[in-house]
């Protein structure tokens, strides 16, 4: 098994720091470990204001989408919101819906292509539908930027269509009566770090600012505030940067989903044991989220739009109940893909990727097997569902710290696919069974040589700390140092020496500690979420000494609430080390 090395994330960390302070010792060295002086603007970095978010006119073409917009407005044209399948564009759809009905806008009508039956993007076949329908304006989120075939169909029926997208764009843009995306040429805005249902909000936001300065509409008409639980989990998500306004936003989006007005979401988060106290973007990245995504991955009745939008109480708690069924098969669907995918992998010889291919695979749980296989791996990896005619639908991703680029690696074999698209991290791509072997020798020459001398995996800490410092003062600090994801990720610490009390292994995979804290007799649980089988730490024993990196954390347990560190690596420690201490 590769050992992976442990570097504190700022060279600088720990200097010139006073003993006590406005903050805890301790917090101060994290904020000193992220560049963020103790001495800096410290209440707008804990209390950000969403007076300060940056004008959503700046936005290259903003003002021609709010001119389309504004005009559809006063003839009461027919416009059909059109949002990509994921959770970014289903909170991007659902906000807009939300957000334009305030407004007062009466002819909305949505749509979303299905993830297994259609796939991604915006479809020349549904334009075409679209427009015989009557709707004279397409709205899109989350998706368009390279929908050339689509604009084309949209402009031969007199359709007009207004882009709002985040993915990066090619060379030639769609032609559309407005592309707003923060990620092309020629934006000046700052703001490429917002995601689809980010860039329909900052859409909202000028909209309403347009409608109320022409006295189209009263000024409190429109609560944008009410709309940041979709931004929220949209932002979340898509693991898109929670920096500037993202972080801003989602900060205060965190307070709005725990009390949201939406039925759907609200019935969910009770019956997860949410209710009643604060949500953190671990909460919804790790325990909701997979929940509403699961929805669209099987496509087994209800969607996730379902969830959003639904309007009866009664109703919306039947559908959680689906929404858990659901999320159920889909666990247990994961769960053997990634079992067989494991045994595949014993055979497997090339030591800079993986690919793997099946027809036990569902296409629903490809990615999420693809990010397992790549996490224990630590290398690119394409997890692929075979079909009856011959057809591998699948899903790449990279692990965590990877400086490769899936696209690059698509690039190599391009001729050998019949699509491939997205980020540079998580991708996903079509071929047919026949150009596998193909396939595999493109990427394995071009990663062979890209291939550097090998190095090992990194985790970079914020600092070290002692167990008697992870008190619950501390982590109310925490608490309010966040949101936290990409960009802006959980404190990682590097926990000084300490003894085992007791071992026990979760479903032959998890592996929990007791840690003693000093002196104290008081202990700490430490989680090891599927620690590898030949992990030396599956043999630790009671009076072992161990240095743990890892995440503090709340528990909560019938009612209680306690710590506990989520460890990410940990190493062997002696007691003579912990003395020195």
């Amino acid at each position: 098994m590769r050992k992976a090395q442990w570097l504190p994330r700022s060279e600088s960390q720990g200097l010139g720091l006073p003993a006590e302070g406005r903050f805890p010792f301790l917090i101060q060295k994290i904020l000193q470990s992220r560049g963020i002086e103790p001495s800096g603007d410290l209440e707008n970095f804990f209390n950000p204001k969403l007076t300060q978010l940056k004008d959503p006119f700046s936005l290259l073409n903003m003002d021609k989408a709010v001119a389309r917009l504004k005009e559809a407005f006063l003839k009461n044209e027919k416009i059909c919101i059109y949002g990509d399948f994921d959770l970014d564009g289903t909170s991007g759809l659902a906000l807009l819906k939300s957000g334009l009905e305030q407004m007062g806008y009466k002819e909305l009508q949505y749509y979303q292509p299905k993830r297994l039956t259609e796939g991604y993007g915006l479809h020349a076949k549904v334009v075409e539908e679209l427009a015989n329908q009557g709707v004279q304006l397409i709205l899109t989120v989350d998706l368009g930027i390279t929908a050339m075939d689509a604009c084309e169909v949209a402009k031969a029926k007199s359709v007009d269509v207004v882009i709002t997208d985040h993915h990066q764009p090619a060379d030639e843009l769609p032609e559309a009566v407005a592309i707003v995306n923060p990620n092309q040429k020629g934006d000046t805005s700052g703001c490429g770090y917002l995601c689809g249902a980010g860039v329909g909000f900052y859409l909202l936001r000028a909209l309403a600012r347009e409608l109320t300065d022409s006295q189209l509409i009263q000024p409190d008409q429109v609560k944008l505030k009410s709309l940041l639980d979709c931004f929220t989990i949209a932002t979340v998500t898509d693991m898109v940067p929670l920096v500037e306004d993202n972080r801003t936003l989602v900060k205060q989006g965190l307070i709005e989903l725990q009390k949201t007005e939406r039925q759907g979401l609200r019935a969910l988060i009770k019956s997860l044991g949410f209710g009643g106290r604060s949500l953190s973007s671990q909460d919804l990245a790790i325990r909701i989220a997979p929940k509403i995504n699961a929805l669209s991955r099987m496509e087994l009745g209800v969607r996730p739009i379902d969830l959003y939008l639904v309007e009866d109480e009664l109703e919306a708690e039947q559908m959680v109940e689906t929404v858990l069924d659901n999320n159920n098969t889909r666990v247990q669907l994961q769960g053997s893909g990634e079992q067989e995918a494991f045994e595949m992998l014993k055979d497997w010889q090339e030591p800079d990727f993986v690919f793997l291919a099946s027809k036990s695979f569902h296409r629903g749980v490809v990615g999420l097997i693809a990010t397992k296989v790549a996490s224990e791996t630590h290398k690119p990896t394409f997890v692929g569902s075979l079909s009856e005619d011959g057809i591998v639908t699948g899903s790449a991703r990279l692990p965590n710290g990877s400086e490769s680029s899936l696209i690059e690696i698509f690039q190599s074999g391009k001729e050998f696919f019949d699509r491939f698209g997205g980020h540079e991290a998580a991708a996903g791509f079509e071929l047919q069974e026949r150009n596998i072997p193909q396939v595999i020798k493109s990427f394995k020459d071009y990663l062979a040589s890209e291939k550097s001398a090998p190095r090992p995996r990194t985790h970079y800490y914020d600092t070290e700390a002692r167990l008697e410092e992870l008190t619950e003062g501390f982590m109310k600090w925490v608490d309010h140092l966040g949101p936290f994801g990409q960009g802006f990720e959980v404190p990682l610490l590097k926990l000084q020496a300490a003894k085992v009390s007791q071992r026990m292994l979760l479903k032959e995979q998890h592996l929990k500690l007791k840690l003693e804290i000093g002196q104290t007799g008081k202990v700490i649980d430490a989680l090891y979420f599927s620690c590898p089988s030949e992990h030396w730490a599956r043999d630790l024993k009671k009076g072992d000494w161990v240095e743990v990196l890892g995440e503090v954390q709340w528990n909560y347990f019938t009612g209680t609430r306690s710590l506990q560190v989520l460890i990410k690596d940990l190493r062997p420690a002696s007691e003579s080390l912990a003395r020195s201490l």
